[in-house]
């Protein structure tokens, strides 16, 4: 079936004590959402099951990103999240700790039969 993608939205947040890159990434997913305000979907009377959402989150440690918590702090659509090299980490040496950065983009798609009303 194709699509077409209707959002694209960018965040970056940190965890600087906790150097946990899950919770850096979740604080990223959260302010690419507080960038949006979709009204789309009330407007023309489309369900939010219909949207799928693909989430990757750019950290230096990819694989210490839990997915899974990621996704489910979305709130709409079929969310899959993935973790890839990216993202910053700044080492503390004196204190022997580094602050986690990460970044996330959001993109949502519908399918051409909804998305047909997104062209309008």
């Amino acid at each position: 079936m194709s699509e077409k993608r209707i959002i694209l939205e960018m965040g970056t947040r940190n965890d600087l004590y906790g150097q946990d890159y899950t919770k850096a990434a979740q604080r990223a997913v959260q302010d690419a959402l507080h960038h949006s305000s979709i009204t789309l979907f009330s407007k023309l009377g489309i369900d939010h099951s219909e949207m799928r959402v693909s989430v990757t989150i750019g950290v230096q440690q990819p694989d210490a990103v839990d997915c899974d918590l990621v996704a489910a702090d979305l709130p709409r659509g079929r969310a899959k999240v993935r973790a890839v090299k990216g993202g910053l980490d700044v080492s503390d040496d004196e204190a022997g700790t580094r602050h986690v950065i990460a970044t996330a983009a959001i993109e949502a798609f519908l399918p051409d039969q909804v998305g047909k009303y997104v062209q309008r």
